[in-house]
């Protein structure tokens, strides 16, 4: 090896040293898409703790897919380890050190989404968690190394989709105070609601802040079969209801990045993303990109939660979605590895391997 070529080595080698040496930890607040457990741990209609859930991460853990999210396939890559959920007897200790899942199957950024599920924990609720799992680091090792962790920490934020599905999209009578509003007016509150929750999470001394956008609803499978009438296309509504919060999401976070000194908060497109996966499946290696692989009931699956009495399709690698709300571990994959090294049209303004040496 030439002296030319060792020094590049070094160099490389050192970059990544630096890397896993800065970040030690991984905070995630989110849905049933980042979801790890939370909701084994409390009495709730929203569970993903038996089979077929986990057939291919070796046991059902509360995931709601048939392997990992997509913050774990991100933890891996980061050499992290699979964050704990947060409820879990076992996270304590040393452990947190590490870092924490909080997301919760069913919540939303508004404390009425979700209810039909009964359980869940909403984004302020996981707020008041991480509170809890930042005074006991305090605790244990102190008010100064506490901050240079946090500070240090990746935190990752995926909320809004049952905002709309398990609220605004919900018949009648199920959401009496919403159902009345206009999208735009329903938006509004939940774009409002945000910006107090995400400028608490930096108050409570997260710095690297990853907020992850709606994907487009109007394409799972459950949406589909809802409405027949949309035949082989995506259902339009939800989708324009995504699009619209998108939109003024992507505002919010340039404007809290700047507002909220010190701050680093990323927009991430996962609209953009999945979109791309859906309409060009076979480039991805897929080969259905609108049914669920655990399905029952429905032309595309949509129709029934997945459980045991399900049919479960033999390659999991070809399918996008594993059942009718939820992508699979090989979509997952994809979108883990476009939100780590992907352009400005994934993830903006830097993706998360180049947040993470700010």
């Amino acid at each position: 090896m030439g002296l030319h070529h060792f020094r590049i080595l070094m160099i490389l080698l050192s970059f990544k040293i630096t890397i896993s040496y800065k970040i030690q930890a991984s905070f995630v607040f989110g849905d049933s898409l980042l979801d790890v457990g939370n909701n084994n741990y409390i009495t709730s209609l929203a569970k993903a703790n038996h089979y077929p859930y986990g057939i291919d991460f070796g046991k059902p853990t509360g995931r709601f897919c048939n392997g990992r999210t997509v913050v774990d396939v991100i933890e891996q890559k980061l050499g992290l380890g699979f964050t704990p959920p947060y409820l879990s007897p076992n996270t304590s200790g040393m452990v947190i050190l590490k870092g924490v899942n909080y997301a919760s199957a069913a919540a939303g950024i508004l404390n009425y989404t979700g209810h039909i599920f009964v359980g869940r924990i909403n984004f302020d609720a996981q707020i008041d968690n991480f509170a809890n799992t930042r005074q006991e680091i305090i605790t244990k090792i102190g008010v100064s190394a506490s901050l240079k962790l946090l500070n240090n920490a990746l935190f990752t934020v995926a909320f809004g989709s049952n905002d709309f599905l398990d609220n605004y999209l919900s018949p009648p009578p199920s959401i009496p105070n919403f159902q009345f509003l206009s999208p735009e007016s329903f938006v509004a509150i939940m774009i409002s609601t945000f910006r107090v929750q995400l400028s608490r999470l930096f108050n409570l001394g997260a710095r690297k802040i990853v907020v992850v956008n709606v994907g487009p609803i109007g394409c799972i499978p459950y949406m589909r079969d809802s409405n027949p009438f949309s035949r082989d296309k995506c259902v339009t509504f939800p989708n324009q209801l995504a699009q619209l919060f998108n939109t003024q999401l992507k505002s919010l976070v340039e404007e809290l990045r700047t507002i909220l000194k010190g701050s680093l908060f990323v927009y991430g497109d996962a609209y953009h993303i999945m979109e791309d996966i859906i309409m060009n499946y076979t480039k991805y290696g897929f080969k259905n990109p609108n049914s669920a692989c655990c399905h029952l009931v429905g032309r595309f699956g949509g129709l029934i939660a997945c459980g045991g009495y399900s049919i479960v399709c033999e390659d999991r690698s070809k399918y996008i979605f594993w059942d009718t709300f939820h992508p699979s571990d090989a979509a997952n994959v994809i979108i883990a590895k476009r939100l780590l090294n992907g352009d400005v049209n994934d993830i903006s303004p830097t993706n998360v391997w180049q947040l993470l040496q700010e």
